[in-house]
C-alpha cells in the first residue's frame, strides 16, 4: 500500500471513544499533552478504542498506536515502529528487550504542536505499513536463565511454575526480568503474587 493511501484513511471523519474522554478527564499527568496527542491521532481516520487503560488507535481490529504517559515523559508508541522510516530521527526504542514498537516522546505541549505535521507523517506512513502486510523481522531473543530463587518461589505455589514453563519464551522472559529487578525479597514475593493469576491463565506480565 503506497503512503498516499495511508493519507486516505486520514481523510475519514473523526470517531470518538467516550471511554477516551473519561481517561483523560481523570489523567493525573501529561492532561492537555494527551488532549493534544488525541486531537492529532482522531485526525488519522483509525478507530479509537481504550485498551491497556490508553488510548489505542485501530485498523480493522489491528492496533496501529497508542498514546500513553509515564513520570518523565508521555509518547506516541507504534507498534509496528522498527518499520518506519524516521526521517526526523525520533522514534526510540524503549528497552533493549523491544522488538518491533517504538516511541515518539514529549516533555511539553510545545514539542506536540511542533511535531504536529510530522506526527501526522508518521501516522499515515504507519497506516500504510500494516495494510500492506509488511513482516515485521523478529529477532530471536537470546536464552537466558531463570534464576533457582525464582524458580524455587514459582514452585511454592501450587501449579504456578508448570504454568510459567508453558507461556511462551517472550513471557517468560519479561516476567524474570521484572521479578529479578525488584531490590528486596519481599517486594519479589509480592511481584510473584500479584503475577500469579496471569501466569495461571497463561497471560504475559501487562496482558
Amino acid at each position: 500500500m503506497a503512503f498516499a493511501d495511508g493519507l486516505q484513511i486520514m481523510s475519514k471523519l473523526k470517531t470518538v471513544n467516550r471511554r477516551v474522554d473519561v481517561f483523560i478527564s481523570k489523567a493525573p499527568a501529561w492532561r492537555e499533552e494527551l488532549k493534544a496527542l488525541r486531537e492529532i491521532a482522531l485526525d488519522s481516520g483509525l478507530t479509537e478504542d481504550l485498551k491497556w487503560g490508553q488510548p489505542c488507535y485501530t485498523l480493522d481490529n489491528r492496533n496501529i498506536f497508542l498514546i500513553h504517559g509515564f513520570k518523565e515523559y508521555c509518547a506516541i508508541l507504534f507498534f509496528k515502529g522498527v518499520l518506519l522510516k524516521d526521517p526526523k530521527g525520533i522514534l526510540i526504542r524503549q528497552t533493549e528487550n523491544v522488538q518491533t514498537s517504538r516511541q515518539i516522546r514529549f516533555s511539553n505541549i510545545q514539542e506536540i504542536v511542533k511535531l504536529k505535521k510530522v506526527l501526522k507523517a508518521y501516522m499515515a506512513e504507519a497506516i500504510a505499513v500494516e495494510v500492506s502486510g509488511i513482516p515485521v523481522p523478529v529477532v530471536r531473543a537470546k536464552e537466558f536463565v531463570i534464576p533457582a530463587e525464582i524458580q524455587a518461589k514459582l514452585k511454592k505455589s501450587p501449579g504456578l511454575w508448570v504454568a510459567f514453563k508453558k507461556l511462551t519464551p517472550g513471557r517468560q522472559r519479561a516476567y524474570v526480568l521484572h521479578f529479578t529487578s525488584a531490590k528486596q525479597e519481599k517486594t519479589l514475593d509480592s511481584r510473584i503474587e500479584k503475577s500469579a493469576t496471569a501466569i495461571l491463565k497463561g497471560k504475559g506480565l501487562n496482558e
